[in-house]
């Protein structure tokens, strides 16, 4: 009687767990039935990991060339996404579709959710075609595949938590000038400009969790590191793409905020150039306010030639008025001098300020003459010629 009681035990033991590994979406590589008929309902295109990677760009949502919607809730969004991703969660589509009010109708966009048993993605896809949206599509491997091959976005909870319990590397990688001024307390300075000097500084075990950070959302900076950290065989990437900004929007202490910022010691500078330029207190730099209150007025003075040193497609969606395009890193320091119209002096201008510091220390380095060169350090926002400006606080 006991055996037989115990054969049947076993034999419900060993068929529950059947049925239940039967459910299980584990190994996955095509969609499951229900979400195969939601995208045939719907008429979505199917598109892969290839094809997300090339339409990222840098992973800055402005290099993207699509819109990306993360289709999960928002906790699993912050958690990790894919660079660039706005989150669009299908239980609260109408609250969260007001990200898209500016975007044109015919803007590619790629929806993706948990993978191929996941039908939160076709579900938003369907929702936006009948918006209006007439170019959209999924990516229905989804968060699991892409931080399986590539690195993920992560929000400021993420990266608070990973302090806290020490439990990841934190990299800032901006200028080590940016540094200095303020940053992440217990981040170390890993400038993506000078990854091969300072490559000795990564982990040695590869499988350790790092999270890079620059600017905000617009610095490809962290982006830079990250896919760099990738290449190198680093598996547990990761970059808060929000960065020092939204760190400090949250109310967290910074090197600064702390009281633990480095300070140089300050030594006697003259006030102005040669030519008549107000410098700044950090070296390099034009004193911030002085050409921003020039800038507003649509008065910069006539000697004063600045260089937008980004993109041609970022300068074209917008630059300060009067502004030339040199893409600086592209060209090597003597090249770039090259390019500077005569006797005028020279001020580099970028969004964040990053990049303009990096062309001025290239040329420095380079041993160039950089008396009428300078950098100014500033968030820098422009729609045409329509430009917020605000001013970054100087180091010393």
């Amino acid at each position: 009687m006991k055996l037989t009681l115990i054969a049947k035990s076993l034999f419900t033991a060993l068929l529950l767990s059947t049925l239940v590994l039967a459910n299980e979406p584990a190994n996955l590589s095509k969609p499951t039935e229900k979400v195969k008929s939601l995208i045939d309902k719907y008429n979505l295109e199917v598109v892969d990991f290839d094809y997300v990677k090339k339409k990222i760009g840098k992973g800055t949502r402005d290099s993207a060339k699509v819109v990306l919607i993360d289709a999960r809730p928002d906790k699993k969004y912050i958690s990790g996404t894919i660079p660039s991703s706005l989150n669009i969660p299908d239980a609260e589509y109408e609250k969260y579709v007001g990200q898209l009010k500016d975007t044109p109708k015919n803007t590619e966009i790629l929806v993706y959710c948990g993978g191929w048993a996941c039908a939160k993605s076709p579900k938003v896809a369907a929702l936006l075609k009948k918006d209006g949206f007439t170019n959209v599509k999924v990516y229905q491997a989804g968060e699991p595949e892409w931080g399986e091959k590539n690195y993920l976005e992560v929000g400021t909870a993420v990266v608070k938590g990973a302090l806290s319990k020490n439990a990841a590397v934190i990299i800032d990688a901006r200028p080590y000038a940016k540094y200095m001024q303020e940053t992440i307390p217990g981040s170390i300075s890993i400038p993506d400009t000078e990854l091969e000097q300072l490559k000795g500084r990564f982990p040695v075990n590869h499988m350790e969790k790092i999270i890079t950070f620059c600017g905000g959302y617009k610095c490809a900076k962290s982006h830079i590191v990250a896919k760099k950290l990738i290449s190198m065989g680093y598996k547990n990437v990761s970059v808060y793409a929000a960065g020092l900004p939204a760190w400090k929007e949250a109310g967290l202490a910074t090197t600064k905020s702390s009281g633990t910022a480095k300070n140089d010691k300050k030594t006697n500078k003259p006030e102005f150039s040669k030519n008549g330029a107000k410098l700044g207190s950090d070296e390099g730099s034009i004193d911030g306010e002085w050409l921003y209150s020039f800038i507003k007025e649509d008065k910069v003075p006539s000697f004063i030639q600045i260089v937008d040193v980004t993109s041609p497609e970022e300068y074209n969606k917008g630059h300060i008025k009067g502004a030339i395009n040199i893409h600086a890193e592209k060209f090597s320091p003597k090249e770039l001098v090259a390019k500077f119209p005569k006797n005028k002096t020279i001020v580099f201008n970028c969004t964040q300020g990053g990049r303009s510091m990096d062309a001025w220390t290239k040329i420095k380095n380079a041993g160039l003459d950089i008396s009428e060169i300078y950098y100014f350090d500033a968030n820098i926002d422009c729609k045409g010629n329509d430009c917020k400006i605000k001013v970054n606080e100087p180091l010393e």
